[in-house]
């Protein structure tokens, strides 16, 4: 026997079954927008500096909810061109020697990293330049799932629609060298009362080299694991071949 049409049921069955079809088509015509947003504001950055980054206003949301009045943004947007090359080969050597050439992940350190933390030891970070770049520009700090898949969709717009100068070029500009002092241009000045321009190689890799924790690494006081560190980015520097390394 043939069951009762949709006609024919009581209107307020009718409207409670249609009522997940409705949210359903909601949440994916809401993901879709997302989506799309995502795409339109990656392929707008390629092009268009960014007037800041979702860690600047995180540190500053933060500094102003905790009572921090002597807290300073101090960011400026410097071109590649007005950029020692120091400084680039310098954030290689640190941070992902294999920038060049990966697409936005590094298959082999998060394996390396994931057996490490198997064999007992500490789950170290095995983020790329372009998956930290997705991380600053768009999202907030933490390690759960969620941001971590948030960052791995941006990273993958971010290598599709930017070439890799262009997101060395952004993470140069946007990477935290100290409390509130965010690029090239902000730490050059604050740091060596210079132009970014005028880098030279040591300059260049202590600011690479407190990149880990700027926090509690500090450019103007080095330390000497800072100065440790910055010793072996020079060598890294001059291994890979300084500025003949950098893409084009």
């Amino acid at each position: 026997m043939a069951g009762p049409r949709a006609q024919d049921l009581p209107l307020a069955r009718r409207k409670a079954r249609s009522l997940p079809r409705r949210l359903g088509r909601w949440l994916l015509l809401a993901l879709g927008a997302w989506v799309a947003l995502g795409i339109v504001a990656v392929a707008l950055l390629r092009f268009v500096p960014p007037p800041a980054s979702a860690m600047m206003l995180e540190a500053w949301i933060s500094a102003r909810l905790t009572g921090e009045r002597d807290f300073e943004l101090h960011y400026e947007w410097t071109p590649w061109d007005a950029v020692a090359s120091t400084l680039p080969v310098a954030l290689i050597a640190a941070e992902d020697q294999k920038f060049p050439f990966h697409h936005g992940f590094d298959l082999e350190s998060i394996q390396d990293a994931l057996a490490a933390a198997g064999d007992g030891e500490r789950l170290r970070g095995a983020s790329t330049i372009s998956q930290q770049v997705a991380k600053n520009l768009f999202l907030w700090n933490g390690r759960s799932f969620v941001r971590k898949a948030l960052e791995a969709y941006f990273t993958v717009l971010i290598e599709a629609l930017w070439p890799k100068r262009r997101i060395l070029e952004v993470y140069l500009n946007i990477a935290e060298f100290g409390p509130g002092i965010y690029g090239a241009g902000a730490a050059s000045r604050r740091y060596f009362h210079s132009a970014p321009a005028h880098l030279d190689a040591q300059q260049a890799a202590l600011l690479a080299a407190v990149l880990p924790n700027p926090a509690r690494l500090h450019v103007d006081r080095p330390s000497p694991y800072v100065l440790r560190r910055a010793a072996w980015i020079r060598r890294q520097a001059a291994q890979l071949g300084g500025a003949a390394y950098l893409p084009q």
